[in-house]
C-alpha cells in the first residue's frame, strides 16, 4: 500500500489539476531590493516592553511594507537604537523596562536626534500627556488598539513629517 501525501510532488500537479499552470511569483521585497517602494526614509522604532505586543506590531508594520530600526524595551535601549539607525518615528509605549519611562525616551529623541513619536499606551491620562507634549508627539493610540489603527496613525505621522520639511 502507497503511503497518502498531504502535498503532491510538483511534478505531478499538472496530472492531478489539469488547469494547473506553473508561474514565476515575486514578493513585494523581491522586486524593490529588500524594501518596499517609498519607504526607505520611513524607519520606524518600536519601543514596547510587551514582548507579544511588540511582536504584533512587527508583523503589521511588516505586512504594509514599513521598514523597522528595531524593537527597544526599555528607554535606553530606545535611545542608543535611535542614534545608530536614525528612524524617522518611534511608536512609543508609556511603561517600560527600566528607571525611565516612554516620555523620558520620547523627550530625548526629540531634543537630542529631532525624532518624533505615537504614544502607543493604555497610560494616556491628562498628566502624561501634559509631561509629553515638549516631545511634539505626532500622534496618541489608546490600548487596546488594532493595527489598522496604528497603520492609519503612522500614515499620519510621515504625512505631519512631510508638510513640515
Amino acid at each position: 500500500m502507497r503511503p497518502k501525501t498531504a502535498i503532491p510532488e510538483l511534478s505531478r500537479a499538472g496530472a492531478i489539476n489539469p488547469s494547473f499552470k506553473p508561474q514565476l511569483v515575486f514578493s513585494r521585497d523581491d522586486l524593490s531590493g529588500g524594501q518596499a517602494a517609498g519607504t526607505r526614509s520611513q524607519l520606524i522604532l518600536v519601543v514596547e516592553d510587551d514582548y507579544l505586543i511588540a511582536l504584533d506590531i512587527e508583523a503589521g508594520l511588516l505586512a504594509e511594507g514599513f521598514s523597522l530600526a528595531g524593537l527597544a524595551t526599555s528607554a535606553d535601549q530606545a535611545i542608543s537604537m535611535a542614534i545608530s539607525t536614525k528612524p524617522a518615528l518611534a511608536l512609543m509605549d508609556i511603561r517600560l523596562l527600566g528607571k525611565r519611562d516612554g516620555v523620558d525616551a520620547a523627550l530625548e529623541l526629540y531634543r537630542e536626534l529631532g525624532i518624533r513619536c505615537i504614544f502607543t499606551t493604555a497610560h494616556g491620562d491628562r498628566d502624561v500627556r501634559l509631561r509629553a507634549e515638549a516631545a511634539k508627539p505626532l500622534g496618541w493610540v489608546q490600548k487596546p488598539y488594532s493595527i489598522a489603527t496604528l497603520i492609519t496613525a503612522i500614515r499620519n505621522g510621515f504625512d505631519e513629517i512631510e508638510k513640515q520639511r
